[in-house]
């Protein structure tokens, strides 16, 4: 059985278990609390920007707790808390029109948040403007996205929910996009380079839309979507595609159309690695560990990842597999030091 409390708490407990909160915050502006919800969600009526969440969870009862928002973003991971245990977990959000996939519908205005787990229980709920964040930008096609509806979700939709207050995901990924079309349209690069801050992070995998795409000009618009960034004083890393799950008889991947070489023959996770090693980029090898997971899986199991019970899809990711794609990036982000230190969810 479901069950959601949005409990009053003493004064004493909040002042304890949310300190960094303060009553009031940024000249004079009330945060904005627990009235703002209802028994399965959040809305708080806020401009666009990044905004700090900081959220006690648990109840009189044994709760378990997720949080998502805006247009299917996972932002917070399903939290147990034992009958009488409140737990503090905090998360940074960004909030855009398009709320969604940049060339897509608007959304809702301001931040919208929704309570989900076995069992949700909230206590209470603090939402302030982030004054101190880093940004990751994601740069991609409908396997990134955040995407609008059931079954589907691209691995930067499930990103937030691995990293912790003070990193936020702005992902401005759409489907259906080259690296000639983003670069061409204002609603994707012209409106994501102004954005790019000193120190953020852009995160850049495009290729499953370059079937005519021939090398040199996918060579050059990596490097021209690289040197976009560092010009803004950005910090680009380049992903290499997730594999497409099609099998050989042998049980691998090793064919042109899982491994993102399209009908030209340019072999886009290849030039990818190479435009990173000559520009001294970090890589996201995303190919070779999709690769190494779904033959892991095998042909039976790996069809969970993605949507071939559903759709008969080979390409995009379900739910399931999305989390464990972003699972990888998030893994690579610490190891590599991308983020900083204690801002990964692990």
């Amino acid at each position: 059985m479901r069950r959601f409390t949005v409990a009053a708490l003493t004064a004493a407990t909040l002042g304890t278990a949310l300190a960094a909160v303060p009553a009031q915050a940024h000249a004079g502006r009330p945060v904005l609390g627990p009235e703002n919800c209802n028994a399965t969600s959040c809305h708080f009526d806020v401009a666009p920007g990044t905004y700090d969440v900081t959220v006690l969870l648990g109840g009189d009862s044994a709760a378990s707790t997720s949080v998502g928002g805006e247009t299917r973003r996972s932002l917070l991971p399903e939290t147990a808390t034992a009958a009488g245990e409140r737990v503090a977990r905090g998360f940074t959000v960004n909030v855009r029109t398009p709320e969604g996939e940049p060339t897509g519908a608007e959304g809702t205005p301001g931040l919208d948040l929704v309570l989900g787990g076995s069992a949700p229980a909230l206590a209470d709920i603090r939402v302030t403007p982030a004054r101190h964040t880093r940004q990751i930008f994601l740069v991609g096609d409908s396997t990134v996205c955040d995407q609008p509806g059931d079954p589907y979700s691209g691995w930067g939709q499930q990103l937030p929910q691995y990293l912790r207050e003070g990193v936020s995901v702005a992902n401005y990924a759409d489907s259906g996009e080259s690296t000639v079309s983003y670069l061409a349209s204002p609603q994707l690069w012209g409106t994501v380079q102004p954005l790019i801050r000193r120190g953020d992070l852009v995160l850049i995998q495009l290729a499953h839309n370059d079937k005519q795409t021939d090398e040199a000009t996918y060579r050059a618009n990596l490097e021209t979507l690289v040197a976009g960034v560092r010009e803004k004083g950005g910090k680009p890393v380049l992903v290499t595609p997730i594999v497409r799950r099609w099998f050989n008889a042998d049980g691998t991947l090793n064919n042109n159309t899982a491994l993102l070489v399209n009908g030209l023959g340019v072999d886009h996770p290849a030039v990818t690695r190479s435009v990173a090693a000559d520009k001294g980029v970090p890589l996201i090898d995303l190919t070779a560990k999709t690769k190494a997971l779904v033959e892991s899986l095998g042909v039976e199991a790996s069809k969970s990842v993605y949507l071939y019970n559903e759709k008969r899809d080979n390409t995009h990711t379900s739910v399931h597999g999305a989390t464990v794609y972003a699972g990888l990036v998030r893994d690579e982000l610490a190891a590599q030091h991308l983020v900083p230190e204690g801002r990964v969810r692990m």
